[in-house]
């Protein structure tokens, strides 16, 4: 068999593989000796200082509860690593091979011998077996939701563990077991796998904890003896001897930081920011360098979210028409600069972003459920709403009122209410305040429509709490980043068996028999075309269903750091690869 296990062709005959993708052939043979993205000469030293807003109570990323710390995941190894020049590839990390059924039902994974956790036990098959018990009976409710078709993990021979699917129509399950990192049976019998702890936990990857105050910094130690440097996945990366992560509790605060020399890098995300807050003398003198880097990533879905778990949010027309007091033209002139490009999918930047009239695979998909879905949907394509650029939205308002009354909720008094004299009303749950801003104006805009709104402002713990818990209105989110194939993980986002489970991540509340539908068609999708044809009707279909009000995306990783790094002349198409960088000599 060819370097490819995992495909959405015919069956081949299986074989071990030292790499797995969901198409087409692997752009690294066996034998390969590093990425293309890398300089295999980086050279390892110095140490950087990176920041975030919010806060931290957790060093355990694997439990619902608290709020888990920046970088928490670089301690950890999987069986694989995914490569950042290829869409939905991955290669041998812990795992040296993988040999994967002729029919999908199982999955083998070779574990190599030197593989060693950070206290120098090996990594064994056990350990691999222990680790998916963990985590579907008492880890993050979404790895219960991704490991549901996993009907056995076992240890197949003395340097082999074997999972077995029920679900063989799902050519994704083997890359997503592939993914998961792997942690230490044997440290776990001693600590309790459910609590948060600020004790670091045992793990095997490139770095460990050095020092953690609760809330305030973490600094994480390059591991001098890592197991899997030499590694072909790991060559030229993890070159920083110690990476600090500072909070800050404001953005505007953070921003600063950079300039005072405070920390050493940053991703700018805010579009004034990027046009006029970058004007200190150490940018000016090219201490601090300010780029953009293309990044060719898919963009996914950045937007409000509606809670349908709400009777006031229950009917698509009131979302719509709550949608249409964004006046996006209005805001991308006057706060970003013309910046941004407005999002029209869930799956932006990909071959399953729906377009034009649904016809062939796709139309079959959907015909089923037509009695169900708004009719336009069938005759004419997703556009979302426009304006002039004026700040005047008297046309996309007035169609907003005229869904309002149609679906029973109607102005008295100068207010819109329902025929029970509830009043319609919206709060807009937000951790940061740079969104503010632009929910000013769509405020304005439900004022006249009648609809009372408010912002609430909530620290990270407040948020996970009342997320969990789905005590919100609307919030802001970004999803589906980085999906190159949609697959199980939109179960997770939108099927109903999911709305009423508390922590998971259908936040929307969604439960909609044709978007169930799909999500079966699209985890059985045997060939591409057919999951081309899925993904974009599940595109089509949440977009005329209004879960949520789109924003925007840009198509560059913007970065300001201190002139103090070095970098590959090959940047991955698909990731900033900050793990790529090094610290300059004398730097």
């Amino acid at each position: 068999m060819s370097s490819v296990i995992c495909h959405l062709s015919s069956a081949a005959v299986a074989a071990p593989s030292h790499c797995l993708s969901l198409y087409g052939e692997c752009k690294y043979k066996p034998g390969f000796t590093h990425f293309d993205y890398v300089n295999p000469d980086a050279p390892k030293g110095g140490s950087v200082k990176l920041a975030e807003t919010g806060t931290f109570d957790n060093l355990n990323p694997f439990i619902l509860k608290g709020v888990k710390a920046p970088g928490i995941t670089t301690i950890f190894d999987s069986l694989m690593v995914a490569s950042m020049d290829e869409p939905q590839t991955m290669y041998g990390l812990i795992a040296s091979s993988v040999d994967v059924a002729d029919d999908n039902s199982a999955a083998e994974f070779t574990i190599r011998k030197e593989a060693r956790f950070h206290d120098g036990s090996p990594i064994t098959p056990d350990d691999v077996v222990f680790t998916f018990a963990a985590l579907k009976e008492k880890g993050d409710p979404t790895y219960k939701i991704m490991f549901a078709p996993i009907v056995k993990v076992e240890k197949s021979a003395e340097n082999k563990v074997k999972f077995t699917f029920n679900d063989t129509k799902n050519k994704e399950l083997p890359l997503i077991v592939a993914s998961v990192p792997v942690i230490s049976k044997a440290y776990y019998s001693k600590v309790d796998f459910e609590r948060t702890t600020l004790e670091s936990p045992l793990g095997s990857g490139p770095y460990k904890v050095e020092t953690v105050e609760q809330g305030k910094d973490i600094i994480y130690k390059r591991v001098t003896d890592y197991w899997g440097a030499k590694l072909a996945v790991n060559v030229g990366q993890y070159n920083f001897d110690s990476m600090r992560y500072d909070m800050y509790r404001d953005e505007n605060v953070t921003l600063e930081a950079l300039k005072a020399g405070s920390y050493d890098f940053r991703r700018e995300y805010i579009a004034r920011n990027w046009a006029t807050a970058y004007d200190a003398p150490a940018i000016k003198d090219g201490r601090i360098i300010k780029r953009e880097i293309p990044d060719g990533t898919p963009q996914g879905m950045q937007a409000f979210i509606f809670n349908t778990r709400l009777s006031k949010f229950a009917d698509r027309r009131v979302r719509e028409a709550i949608g249409l007091t964004l006046d996006y033209e209005w805001v991308n002139k006057t706060i970003f600069y013309g910046a941004y490009e407005r999002n029209k999918s869930f799956f932006e930047n990909t071959e399953f972003q729906e377009t034009g009239l649904p016809q062939g695979k796709e139309l079959e998909l959907l015909k089923p459920y037509a009695d169900m879905l708004p009719p336009a949907l069938f005759n004419q394509p997703f556009a979302n709403p426009v304006t002039d650029g004026s700040g005047n939205a008297r046309e996309n308002l007035l169609k907003a009122d005229r869904l309002l009354s149609e679906a029973g909720w109607t102005v008295k008094d100068g207010k819109r209410v329902n025929d029970k004299g509830e009043q319609l009303s919206l709060e807009v749950m937000l951790r940061q305040p740079t969104m503010e801003r632009v929910i000013a104006p769509m405020r304005k805009n439900m004022e006249r429509l009648g609809i009372t709104s408010s912002i609430r402002m909530v620290d990270d713990a407040q948020y996970q709490k009342r997320t969990d818990n789905y005590d919100f209105d609307m919030v802001s989110i970004w999803i589906n980043r980085g999906i190159f194939f949609p697959g199980n993980e939109q179960v997770a986002l939108w099927h109903s068996s999911q709305a009423d489970v508390k922590g998971a991540n259908n936040l929307a509340g969604l439960k909609n028999k044709a978007v169930d539908g799909i999500l079966d068609a699209l985890t059985k999708a045997q060939d591409k075309d057919s999951l081309v044809a899925a993904g974009r009707a599940l595109d089509r279909v949440l977009l005329w269903e209004n879960v949520v009000i789109p924003n925007w995306h840009s198509g560059f990783f913007r970065v300001a750091y201190w002139d103090k790094f070095g970098m590959p002349k090959t940047t991955p198409k698909y990731n900033l690869g900050f793990q790529t960088w090094w610290v300059k000599q004398g730097k």
